[in-house]
């Protein structure tokens, strides 16, 4: 997740007035951190200023969601937290809790590692999944069942390795639906 959040922090990305979802949120360091850059204001020809904050959804399953939620309480300033939902998200269950399709980035630290709930990720981000939205997944590769992932992920959505961080040995990867190349 720091890897991701230092990536994200960059500034490659614009989080401002988008709608982004963490998936096996955890602690929920990265929502937060994507919360905090969504923070954003401009101003218009008539010098009115707009909020343009990002809309962040951080989800986990049942049993991790009482701790995430304080976690973000304590962590953002209260002006953003309803800019921040906390809410349960099985992967490949009651994915219609969500709409399909309208999240413009999705994003996944360390979430890869357990190959029996491959499946149900893919159908996961399939559905959370536009033309237009932008996966980025950061995770070490360790095992040949790493590498399987990564195949899945191939057969459904292009996917590009945007970053890599030796002294931690974590990778970053880009995927969307179809074959665009454009960068962020």
């Amino acid at each position: 997740a720091v890897v991701l959040c230092a990536y994200l922090e960059m500034g490659g990305i614009d989080l401002r007035d988008r709608s982004v979802i963490e998936l096996g949120a955890g602690t929920g360091l990265l929502g937060i951190v994507a919360t905090l850059l969504g923070k954003g204001f401009f101003v218009c020809l008539f010098n009115a200023i707009y909020n343009c904050s990002a809309h962040v959804t951080i989800t986990d399953r049942a049993a991790a969601l009482e701790f995430l939620e304080s976690n973000v309480q304590a962590n953002l300033p209260s002006e953003l937290r309803p800019r921040a939902v906390v809410k349960e998200l099985t992967w490949g269950k009651d994915l219609s809790n969500f709409p399909p399709g309208a999240f413009d980035f999705v994003l996944g630290a360390d979430i890869v590692y357990l190959e029996e709930t491959f499946a149900e990720l893919l159908q996961t981000l399939e559905h959370l999944c536009s033309e237009q939205t932008v996966i980025l997944l950061s995770c070490r590769i360790r095992y040949e069942r790493d590498h399987k992932f990564l195949k899945m992920l191939r057969g459904r959505f292009s996917v590009y390795e945007v970053h890599y961080d030796s002294s931690k040995d974590v990778h970053i990867y880009k995927a969307q639906r179809g074959s665009r190349k454009d960068d962020l």
